[in-house]
């Protein structure tokens, strides 16, 4: 069964934090959440652009929705440890979706010397994750919901090559930065499971839908029209991350999607198909072990 935008439960007296959220379907994801009564941190690099964002978001106001910013620079390991010292100070927090991503720049790097889509898409997430858990577990029944994509398919983890020394493909280290969201969802929602925690994990993709994710690509503008005109809108693409985030149902470990055309296109409609190497266990360690040495940030979860 599809699920819909009349399907996300009021949201009143819950906080999301959702990163990205200033434009595409980071911003789809947060109006929706706020529009459903839920207090939102848009967690984005550029304090303008948010203010823009959350100028146009109609809040929930009878439900008490609402929408504030929150400096975060993914590239930065020092600036995602002050935004989830920043974020902790919330009374609580039930959602954080990591969304934000780069998709194919030029070559670039950032954390411990790492290309840059995978220091942002992969890393940032891990270390800022890893610095909110203990805020997430206060509560009952937080979330954590990482957007991967259907690039993962066909990808794989190449640990000797995450400076790009050995070469640059920017369509395979995209692809390996969404097949490492996927890893690291599962890995952490198995060790969160083992710890007796009430915080679950889960991933989504968003088919392929209208984003800013396509600037790096030549003629992206017109690409990103096309394509929310004959597949999938930012709107429609924040639907299978919402379902993550807030559908009673969702299971932790889970992988959400859409299911029209190779799952490119329509509304969330449950479980997507994940790679065999998405599903490899033993991958999925080895990435974590790596993650917490690159980033320095351990959530100190022993394994399942």
């Amino acid at each position: 069964m599809s699920f819909t935008f009349a399907d996300i439960p009021m949201q009143t007296g819950r906080t999301a934090i959702v990163t990205g959220a200033n434009t595409g379907i980071g911003f789809e994801i947060a109006r929706w959440l706020a529009h459903k009564g839920a207090r939102v941190l848009l967690a984005c690099r550029d304090g303008d652009k948010a203010a823009e964002a959350i100028a146009q978001i109609e809040y929930g106001k009878e439900q008490g929705g609402e929408a504030e910013y929150l400096h975060l620079d993914l590239a930065n390991i020092a600036s995602v440890r002050d935004a989830a010292r920043q974020a902790a100070k919330e009374e609580r927090i039930d959602i954080l979706v990591n969304n934000a991503g780069v998709m194919m720049p030029p070559f670039a790097t950032a954390t411990s010397g790492c290309e840059l889509q995978f220091a942002v898409n992969h890393l940032g997430h891990f270390a800022f994750t890893s610095l909110l858990l203990e805020k997430l577990a206060e509560g009952d029944g937080g979330r954590v919901v990482t957007q991967s994509s259907l690039a993962h398919r066909g990808a794989d983890i190449d640990f000797e090559n995450f400076n790009g020394s050995k070469g640059y493909d920017k369509q395979d280290f995209y692809g390996q930065s969404k097949l490492a969201n996927l890893l690291f969802t599962r890995e952490l929602d198995r060790r969160l499971r083992a710890s007796g925690s009430s915080v679950s994990a889960l991933a989504c993709h968003p088919g392929i839908a209208a984003s800013e994710l396509m600037r790096h690509l030549k003629g992206g503008k017109f690409m990103s029209s096309i394509v929310g005109s004959v597949l999938n809108t930012a709107e429609q693409g924040a639907l299978p991350a919402l379902q993550a985030a807030t559908d009673p149902d969702a299971e932790g470990g889970e992988y959400y999607g859409p299911y029209g055309f190779m799952e490119a296109r329509g509304n969330s409609s449950g479980r997507a198909v994940q790679s065999k190497r998405a599903r490899d266990e033993d991958l999925a360690r080895r990435l974590w072990d790596k993650s917490v040495e690159l980033t320095g940030i351990d959530p100190e979860l022993a394994p399942a």
